[in-house]
């Protein structure tokens, strides 16, 4: 089993606990965005699961096992944390022919990447005249070199250009579909929402939320319908009866709050009542992520 086991893990720094008592679990088959304010402790959870920073208590394994106990790091876990680390000398395909001497990975694989990760062009440059994009690239062509079963990324899109997000955002779907497990943090809600199946959102050390990415939003969703109707005079009073109100929305359509479009379509056909189009509205992951976090924020801008 590849999925990553987190219990208890609380990391402290002096008398600050970056990282208070977490568990949760990150699954194979499917994408979990890793969600928080800053200051959350989502880099520092990253860094404890690979051995980068020492425990205070709690562990952090993959399959049962801590990341410094494998004898093949890279062919179990691939992890893009800082697209910067990478030597600016080098050029990108001496950088990744390192790391596949250094872990036993066969130089073919070196070539793969470049090609997957679409620099390939670029494989004789030095790093130091990378765009921030490119090292990013390069970034994951490194945690894709041993062909690993998890996959942590931090801020993977970062930098990246469009044509890059939606790259990145199949790569990740792909992966996760072989039956990987894949770890993403990200700043950004519409690309957690477009690339998510499950959330973890931690909020000053602590765990906020753990479930998948239909349950958190709808969990903070107030029932709200959108429709277009020929006869608002007659269902604003149909409405009024069982309590509910129409409210004019734009481009000649109406809303009504508490209720279901499961609900409202029978009352209409009930009175008889025409409704040209009818939808259940929920908040987007955004929304529904700032209602979770705030008071969580470790700083925050004041209105």
């Amino acid at each position: 089993m590849n999925s990553i086991e987190i219990r208890e893990l609380t990391k402290e720094y002096g008398r600050t606990r970056a990282v208070d008592r977490l568990t949760f679990d990150v699954l194979p088959g499917r994408v979990t965005g890793f969600l928080g304010p800053n200051g959350a402790g989502k880099s520092t959870t990253m860094r404890l699961l690979l051995g980068l920073d020492r425990v205070t208590s709690g562990t952090a394994t993959i399959g049962g096992v801590r990341f410094t106990e494998f004898s093949d790091p890279l062919r179990r876990v691939g992890a893009l944390l800082d697209a910067q680390a990478a030597h600016g000398g080098r050029t990108a395909r001496d950088h990744l022919r390192f790391l596949a001497a250094a872990n036993r990975i066969p130089v073919r694989r070196v070539e793969e990447v470049l090609e997957q990760a679409g620099i390939a062009a670029a494989a004789k440059r030095r790093i130091k005249t990378f765009s921030l994009g490119m090292r990013q690239r390069l970034g994951i062509a490194a945690a894709l070199l041993g062909d690993p079963e998890v996959l942590l990324l931090d801020e993977p899109t970062n930098g990246l250009d469009p044509e890059g997000i939606i790259w990145i955002r199949e790569l990740m779907r792909g992966l996760a579909a072989e039956g990987r497990t894949v770890l993403v943090s990200s700043h950004l809600m519409s690309e957690t929402a477009a690339l998510a199946d499950h959330l973890v959102v931690l909020g000053q050390g602590r765990l906020l939320a753990d479930s998948s990415m239909e349950e958190f939003i709808e969990a903070r969703s107030t029932p709200k319908v959108r429709l277009r109707t020929s006869d608002p005079v007659r269902l604003r009073a149909a409405l009024a009866r069982d309590g509910f109100e129409l409210a004019a929305a734009d481009g000649g359509r109406w809303t009504v709050e508490g209720i279901r479009a499961e609900q409202l379509g029978p009352l209409a056909a009930r009175e008889g009542i025409p409704v040209l189009e009818l939808s259940d509205e929920r908040a987007s992951l955004e929304q529904a992520y700032l209602d979770l976090t705030a008071g969580h924020a470790q700083f925050a801008a004041t209105h």
